[in-house]
Formats: structure tokens, sequence, C-alpha cells
């Protein structure tokens, strides 16, 4: 069993340094983070960002904090004032996530957090063994085309049954941010989809099947930084040309049948070990 140290700072350290607002999350004492990863991009959030973190951005609509939850971080903090709105609040108070608001830019933001004085803790983490389903289970949902207001929500409801289930965390984790870019791949360049969950004790997989444009060229779009969203996509922090690299990155095996002006059916694989 193979340990790792991991040192971590108090997110109340970090509010005093950014002098920052809370917004959710009143019981900061004794909160710590492993990390901080400061970005407008969600889907770098989603490849890069390690569990555990705080996330700094400038961005402030749901995606943030869908993102911040599919990645398991542990507090947010908007930038340059911004304030979130009801849903935002609403989300990260039902998914324990601290939401913080600072006055401060991204740069000035980074710094401060950097330079925080004082003993900084060291815990261990020990790797756990990996918990199984009891049985098979299967879970349908629908996905709407440019449906932004809703868009995440069929992979919260995903990973809430995986919890349930009693899966390791690590590999929810894989399978929620897997899940989050292949329906946020359907919110922006698709009509529909339908969404079929199987999961037992072996092998845990997720089709996705959409009615739409298809990809015309799928090793291109394979591709890190290849994208053919719009402008208004990416203001919400998506389009960076990370979302079926990321799911490739964080599957056990992916399969893409693609289809142009029909569709595209994407199964995802992730075994049980």
């Amino acid at each position: 069993m193979q340990e790792e140290e991991t040192h971590i700072i108090e997110i109340e350290k970090i509010k005093d340094s950014l002098q920052a607002q809370i917004i959710t999350g009143n019981n900061i004492p004794n909160k710590f983070i492993t990390g901080v990863y400061a970005s407008d991009l969600m889907s770098d959030v989603l490849a890069y960002g390690k569990s555990g973190s705080i996330l700094l951005t400038g961005l402030n609509s749901q995606q943030v904090a869908i993102s911040a939850y599919m990645a398991e971080f542990k507090a947010i903090v908007l930038l340059r004032g911004k304030i979130p709105n009801d849903d935002i609040k609403k989300f990260a108070e039902g998914k324990n996530i601290i939401v913080l608001s600072t006055q401060a830019d991204m740069y000035e933001a980074c710094v401060k957090i950097a330079n925080i004085k004082g003993e900084v803790p060291v815990i261990k983490e020990v790797e756990k063994p990996v918990s199984k389903a009891k049985n098979i289970t299967e879970h349908s949902f629908k996905i709407d085309g440019q449906d932004f207001a809703s868009a995440g929500m069929v992979s919260t409801q995903i990973k809430a049954i995986l919890k349930s289930i009693g899966y390791d965390s690590k590999l929810i984790r894989r399978i929620a941010i897997s899940t989050y870019e292949a329906e946020m791949n359907v919110v922006m360049h698709a009509k529909k989809a339908d969404v079929v969950l199987k999961a037992s004790d072996e092998m845990i997989k997720v089709s996705i099947k959409d009615e739409g444009k298809g990809i015309k060229n799928i090793e291109l779009a394979m591709k890190e930084g290849y994208t053919t969203a719009t402008e208004e996509q990416r203001a919400l922090g998506f389009g960076a040309g990370m979302g079926l690299p990321n799911i490739k990155k964080n599957s056990d095996k992916l399969n893409i049948e693609s289809e142009v002006n029909k569709g595209t059916l994407i199964k995802i694989y992730f075994f049980v070990r």
C-alpha cells in the first residue's frame, strides 16, 4: 500500500489573504485544500486540476460550480468581485463546495496565496481499496442540445448514483469528468441525446447517442486544442478542444461512431479493479 504526503492549506488563510467574502460555506475553520488551480477554461480544470483543490476563476456561471464538483474541488474563488446567482449558490451549497468572492484579479490572487506565511500541515493519504457494486444497475437519461441552463445535470445524477452504490471515489471522479465532457459536447453540438449508464462489479459503461451534425474527422477531433465551438460557447469556459481528449484520458476504453448530419454514438468504459 503506497502512502503519499500532501501539503495542505487552510481555506481560512486563503480567505484572509484575499480579503474575500464568504458566499457559501460559513463553517470554513478546519477546512483545507491540497492544491490551487487558476483558469477560466473548465475543460482545462477537468483535465489538469487535482481533487481537493481550490479553483480561482473569473467566470461566473453554473458550469464553474458543476466543473468544481466533477473534479472534486473543495472551494471556488470568484475573482474581480463577482457574486454568483442563486442557482450557483444553491448547487454549491448542496454539494458542500465553499464559494468565496474577492476583488483581486487572477495574478494578484495567485501571488497572495503563494505568499501565505506560517507552517503548512502535512497529512498522509493512504490508498484505499476499490469498493464494488453489489448488483448490476442501469439508468437512462436525456440531454437537450443548446440547453445550457441544465448542462451538467445528467452527469451530476450519474455521479450521485455511483456514490450511492459505493464505488471508489477516484473511479467516480474519472467517470464524472468523462460524462460531463460528453454531456457538454451534446449541449454545444447536437440536437438531443440518450444516455445509458450500466454499472456492475466488473465494469461501468456510459453510452451517449446523439442526433446532430456528427463528427467529420474523429481523428482530428481527438487532438488536444481542436475545436469547433462558437465564441458564445467558449465564454462559458468550454470549447478549448479538450472534451474528447479528456474522455479518453479518464476512461479505460473509448469507442466513437459518427455519421455526418445524423449523429454520434460514444461508448465509454471503466473497469472496476
